[in-house]
Parts: structure tokens; C-alpha cells; sequence
């Protein structure tokens, strides 16, 4: 077994790894362990019941939480003429055509989203297996592939989050800082929980989201008890 530090074994002290916590206890027990020299973001994990390599079964959506994320985020926009002097206006950090995918494609991404005008996606496409891995490539699904750019640099600047169900049927995000008031927190992970069970796939069956656990960045897991978190979804039938 791993050497626990004494900082490890101290925040893992008093929680029992097979409790589920409700979420107002699960958060005041995250913000009194995080001891980092940084302010550390609040993670959600959330397993689900579905198999994400058939179509009709991937879970992707975008949300916005109602306290922000506590990150600054640099967002690109690929857009020319018009679309892009609003993009700058609306406080875009990097913006472009031609000249931001040769940048891209030459390893240089300096940017955490990436929202495009329908007329660049051919453009844009080429840059599918750099940004894709990344969870970054623009898609109308989740409001980032828009001639309102405005709208979208806003959502990603003022605490818009997307999210991917991973292959083996996780979803992750950073929903907040443990600096936020623990109601906040609350406030945002309950939202970001609702929007995961409202983007429920048509193929889904059983149930539907099976374990819900937290953490901090340098802090340990608590397990939750899904229905303080959101309203139960009914099982599809088999």
C-alpha cells in the first residue's frame, strides 16, 4: 500500500469512504479539509448508466452555474469581418480565421474554449483531432458553434460549463472553489446535476445516474447520496 503523507491521512480522517454523505454535510466536510496553498476547485464526479460508444447514448450538454466557476477563462473565437470585431468587443481573448487554425495547428493553444461562426466550421474541422481530445471543438449541441457570439463569450467568461460523458460512463467538472460559501456550492452543483439528468439520452435504460462523489483538487472523495443532489429520473425500461 501507497505512504500516506500526514496532510493525506488528516483529511481523510472522519469520513467514512462507504457513507453517502447528503450534500450539504459532503461540502462542509470538503471546505474544512482543504489545506492546499491555493484556493482548490470543488470536482463532481457522476457515473451513469450508459454506454457512451453507441450514439444514442451520449450524455453532452452545457450549463450554467449560478455562482460562476472562480476560474477566468480565455476564450477563442473563429469568426471574420463582423463576427469578429464583436467578438472582440464582447471581450474575446484570442480571435481569428485562417491565421488562429495555423496557430492551433502549430501547438499553440492559449485558450479554454473555443466558440466558432457556422461559416468557419469547414475551416474549423480541420483541427478535429486537436481540439476534440481536449473536450474544445466548437458544436452547435452545446451553443458554441453561433453567429451570437456575444451570448457565448459571455456564457463561457461568466461560469458556463461543458460536459462529456467519458467511455466508461463518468462525468467530471470543476464546479466552483472551496473559497465559495458552502451554499453557493450548493447552489452550483445541484445545478450542474439537473442539467446531466435533464441531457438524459433517449437509449439510456436502468438507471440512469448510479453514484455521485466530490472532491477538492489536493482533497479526498466523499460520496453522495444522489437524491440531495437531484430529483430522482425515472429507470427506462429494459
Amino acid at each position: 500500500m501507497a505512504h500516506q503523507g500526514k496532510r493525506v491521512r488528516a483529511a481523510r480522517e472522519g469520513i467514512d469512504r462507504n457513507k453517502l454523505y447528503p450534500l450539504p454535510e459532503a461540502v462542509k466536510l470538503l471546505k474544512e479539509r482543504a489545506t492546499a496553498k491555493f484556493d482548490e476547485t470543488v470536482e463532481i464526479a457522476m457515473n451513469l448508466g450508459v454506454d457512451p460508444r453507441h450514439a444514442d447514448q451520449m450524455v453532452r450538454g452545457v450549463v450554467s452555474l449560478p455562482n460562476g466557476t472562480g476560474r477566468t477563462q480565455r476564450v477563442a473565437v473563429f469568426a471574420r469581418g463582423a463576427k469578429a470585431d464583436e467578438a472582440r468587443a464582447a471581450g474575446a481573448d484570442v480571435v481569428g480565421a485562417e491565421d488562429l487554425v495555423e496557430q492551433v495547428q502549430g501547438g499553440n493553444i492559449d485558450f479554454d474554449r473555443c466558440i466558432a461562426t457556422p461559416d468557419l466550421m469547414p475551416l474549423v474541422g480541420r483541427l478535429g483531432k486537436v481540439l476534440g481530445p481536449r473536450g474544445m471543438m466548437p458544436n452547435p449541441k452545446v451553443g458554441t458553434v453561433t453567429m451570437d457570439v456575444t451570448s457565448a463569450i459571455q456564457g463561457a467568461k461568466g461560469g458556463s460549463v461543458e460536459f462529456r460523458v467519458e467511455k466508461a460512463g463518468i462525468i467530471h467538472a470543476g464546479v466552483g472553489k472551496v473559497s465559495f460559501d458552502a451554499d453557493k456550492l450548493v447552489e452550483n452543483i445541484k445545478a450542474f446535476a439537473e442539467a446531466v439528468a435533464k441531457a438524459r439520452p433517449a437509449g439510456a435504460k436502468g438507471q440512469y445516474i448510479n453514484r455521485i462523489a466530490l472532491s477538492s483538487t489536493m482533497g479526498p472523495g466523499v460520496k453522495i447520496e444522489p437524491a440531495t443532489v437531484v430529483a430522482a429520473t425515472p429507470a427506462a425500461a429494459e
